[in-house]
């Protein structure tokens, strides 16, 4: 005789935009609003080995919130911090640009849309190459060939230097779309004619110029200092009527997915699953993303803080336990 399972995604989607500190499933299931016959610690553990580990989920619930004609795709990495994990799948050494270094984590890539107000993952990709051989550049093209696949048509797609190799920019002029990115300060460009140089060798006018990019074609370069005014930075796009005025829009937007990062992490727990199994844990960083999508419509149907909206919960929790605690409590004997 079938049971209906105790706890569903919803569940535990509440649970994480809910937690404030804890969010292992233990206290998922301490939590839980059951009365009668509450669910369990195990009921948790098999709602995330039971779930099917992709992002199909996510792009439902995103596809009504976005639009697929125009705004900006942001593509980026980030390590999730696992340093005392050994033996959970999925961990590996990676960069971290939190720690600069390379810590134990799992590594997580996104695709992001924005029109310059909102914040939407619509696909997402755990990098397992030590296991699986994909690449991280291999899950770049692979997210932008589902974009594509979906029917979107973005302004512009960005990404920092890492995934600034030839094959993906190629891959992205193939679509017909036009791309934003960051190159290394040594890459090798044609200015006049006269033969390759490195990037940082040229001189740039603020405008930007136009310059022979080798092995791709021509693109349109620009020059600017990092946050401390020391270090030049180079943008590269194959928009070669692109202003700098633009640029810095574009530019602005894409650092919208260090946002996300940072909300992901401090709002809804993608780092904080303990379970061991592979499984598991892609079915909880889908679900933190799904937990991201609400907090994000809450934060622009309010304008408040995806900070705020957690605050706003405990407040109401502290209120409610103010008045429990206004009547001394008695002992019996």
């Amino acid at each position: 005789m079938s049971t209906s399972a105790k706890v569903t995604d919803k569940d535990y989607i509440g649970f994480l935009l809910a937690a404030q500190t804890a969010f292992c499933l233990t206290e998922a299931s301490r939590t839980d609003g059951a009365q009668d016959n509450p669910p369990a610690h195990d009921a948790y553990t098999r709602l995330l080995q039971r779930l099917p580990p992709d992002t199909e989920a996510l792009w439902r619930e995103v596809e009504a919130l976005v639009t697929r004609t125009g705004g900006v795709l942001v593509l980026d990495d980030s390590t999730l911090d696992k340093p005392h994990a050994r033996h959970i799948e999925l961990v590996h050494k990676h960069w971290s640009g939190k720690h600069h270094r390379s810590v134990y984590g799992i590594n997580l890539v996104t695709l992001l849309w924005t029109d310059g107000g909102a914040k939407l993952p619509l696909d997402c990709r755990i990098s397992n190459a030590p296991v699986d051989g994909m690449t991280k550049n291999v899950h770049f093209r692979a997210m932008l060939d589902t974009a594509q696949g979906r029917g979107f048509t973005p302004e512009y797609v960005c990404f920092d230097s890492w995934y600034s190799g030839l094959s993906n920019l190629k891959a992205i002029r193939d679509k017909e779309w036009h791309w934003l990115t960051r190159l290394k300060s040594t890459r090798l460009v044609n200015l006049d004619q006269q033969g390759q140089c490195s990037i940082r060798d040229l001189p740039i006018p603020q405008k930007g110029a136009e310059v022979y990019l080798r092995g791709y074609g021509l693109v349109r370069v620009f020059v600017t200092l990092d946050a401390n005014q020391e270090h030049p930075q180079f943008w590269a796009t194959s928009d070669l009527a692109m202003t700098e005025t633009e640029r810095k829009r574009v530019a602005s937007e894409a650092l919208f997915i260090e946002e996300y990062h940072r909300g992901l992490k401090q709002c809804c727990g993608v780092e904080r699953c303990q379970a061991r199994s592979e499984r598991a844990q892609r079915n909880h960083i889908v679900l933190a993303l799904r937990a991201f999508v609400r907090l994000e419509q809450k934060r622009w149907a309010t304008g408040k803080s995806w900070y705020e909206c957690k605050r706003e919960l405990l407040r109401d929790a502290i209120r409610h336990a103010r008045q429990v605690w206004q009547t001394p409590q008695t002992t019996t004997a």
